[in-house]
């Protein structure tokens, strides 16, 4: 029995260890949002989907849109330190700020912000 158990322990760390990575992309707004605004929600939503499909049906990756004017948001917008509108992707202990990239290239440039979020979610993902 005794045996047995440590078994089970030794595949569940096992198992852990070797779990796929998890990758969130936040997108924190405000309701009312500019053009500028809605284009980073928008392309950065369709780079995710573009990219990490196979990823998104696995569970690994997930685009998550966050009102800040929406009761309850200020606990998410805290636990990932958010102070206002951003693009966040967190994974692990890491989180990258392509909040700055996000508004600069959502409307003119929408392939460079793809690039930007594919260069910061694969390390991630390995």
């Amino acid at each position: 029995m005794k045996r047995l158990l440590s078994l089970a322990v030794f595949v569940l760390l096992v198992t852990a260890m070797f779990a796929a990575a998890k990758v969130e992309i936040y997108y924190f707004h405000y309701t009312r949002r500019c053009v500028t605004c809605q284009a980073v929600e928008t392309e950065s939503q369709k780079a995710i989907a573009s990219l990490y499909a196979k990823e998104i049906k696995e569970g690994k990756v997930k685009f998550i849109g966050v009102n800040l004017d929406e009761k309850g948001s200020e606990v998410l917008a805290k636990k990932c330190k958010a102070e206002g509108q951003a693009l966040l992707v967190i994974g692990g202990n890491k989180r990258i700020d392509l909040t700055e990239q996000g508004f600069m290239y959502a409307r003119s440039k929408p392939e460079v912000l793809k690039a930007e979020l594919k260069k910061a979610i694969d390390p991630l993902l390995k």
